[in-house]
């Protein structure tokens, strides 16, 4: 069964001094809503982000098989701005200028790969937007992912 498109917004938030970290994403499929969350420790804000975008396509992978079109929303700069750094990061083999690992490469790797291998369109969304009367799931998944970091702290 090919579906038509799936929307997912992400979200990810740590608090930085305790390194405690959570993600939340919600997936809208043929008028259905899913939500999806995950807690760690010892993480940064940047793999919440990540980790959140990854899950989500890894659950769509694994219970819708294909889609036409999966559109992303994140208020994430660092996830939209990969696939324009991809073929940089690819030439330099994930190392910086300095020789050390780009920060979060595996991470950076899984998701360019599920990029590369499904029909995904990332689109940026402002951060910490205000009700418009529509269906606010940035609104949602930054609460959900915030949230979890307070209850985990």
């Amino acid at each position: 069964m090919i579906l038509k498109s799936i929307t997912i917004y992400t979200d990810g938030s740590c608090h930085t001094q305790l390194k405690i970290g959570a993600w939340a994403a919600v997936i809208l499929v043929d008028g259905k809503k899913k939500i999806l969350t995950g807690k760690a420790e010892n993480t940064t804000h940047n793999r919440m982000e990540l980790t959140a975008v990854i899950d989500a396509l890894m659950y769509v992978q694994n219970n819708y098989g294909v889609a036409r079109e999966i559109k992303i929303i994140s208020d994430s700069q660092y996830v939209i701005g990969l696939t324009a750094r991809e073929q940089k990061l690819s030439a330099n083999d994930f190392i910086t200028k300095k020789g050390k690992p780009v920060q979060n490469a595996d991470l950076v790797k899984q998701l360019l790969f599920l990029l590369n291998t499904m029909n995904v369109n990332l689109e940026k969304i402002k951060a910490h937007q205000q009700k418009t009367g529509v269906d606010d799931y940035n609104i949602e998944v930054d609460k959900l992912s915030r949230k979890l970091v307070r209850e985990g702290s």
